[in-house]
């Protein structure tokens, strides 16, 4: 059984906000499951840190949507995406592929907004991003798309901010390294911003 102890949890209030801060780590599995653990009793799910860039401009941004782009059926010669959840089979719905959860409205904050497409592998290749981008993303990361199907179940509305580490291309992995606590910071701080609003 997993409990909550699972994850690193820091309680506090700020902005007149009582906040439960859980650090997943990586991947849908860990995100999901700290949405699950944490979700039912709050009032919103929010995920902020980082993620790789589709085209994207270094900065942070706010995400409107967030499609699985690991989430489908394999077919010879092709994999078919589906709208994570649906049955990976027969035609896809009429959302497909790129089948997304929308996020809450944003309350002003004033940065760009973007689609991502998570997945759980890490993407270093031009082409494979290429390929994420025909889903409509210029953003990529490994955690949001878990998080907004997540909050879909609970009936919870979510939000995300996240600031670009990398390119997505054959130097990622070094420019992941290089550019992590900056865009960490930022997305952060733009996260409590974000907290003030609300």
């Amino acid at each position: 059984m997993c409990t909550a102890a699972a994850f690193a949890v820091r309680r506090l209030a700020a902005h007149g906000h009582d906040l439960t801060i859980a650090t997943c780590g990586l991947g849908k599995v860990n995100a999901a499951l700290a949405a699950g653990l944490f979700g039912a009793d709050a009032d919103m799910l929010l995920m902020t840190g980082t993620c790789g860039a589709l085209g994207a401009a270094p900065g942070a941004y706010w995400l409107a949507e967030a499609v699985q782009h690991d989430y489908g059926a394999t077919h010879p010669g092709r994999f078919r995406r589906y709208r994570a959840g649906d049955w990976p089979m027969g035609e896809p719905g009429p959302e497909s592929p790129g089948a997304h959860f929308a996020a809450m409205s944003d309350p002003g904050l004033g940065l760009p907004h973007a689609r991502i497409a998570s997945g759980d592998s890490f993407i270093a290749c031009p082409d494979a991003a290429a390929d994420l981008q025909s889903l409509g993303a210029t953003l990529v990361d490994m955690e949001v798309g878990a998080v907004a199907q997540a909050a879909a179940r609970l009936g919870k509305p979510w939000a995300a901010i996240k600031a670009v580490t990398d390119e997505a291309n054959g130097d990622s992995g070094g420019s992941f390294q290089t550019n992590l606590t900056r865009a960490a910071r930022t997305a952060g701080q733009q996260t409590e911003q974000l907290v003030a609003m609300l």
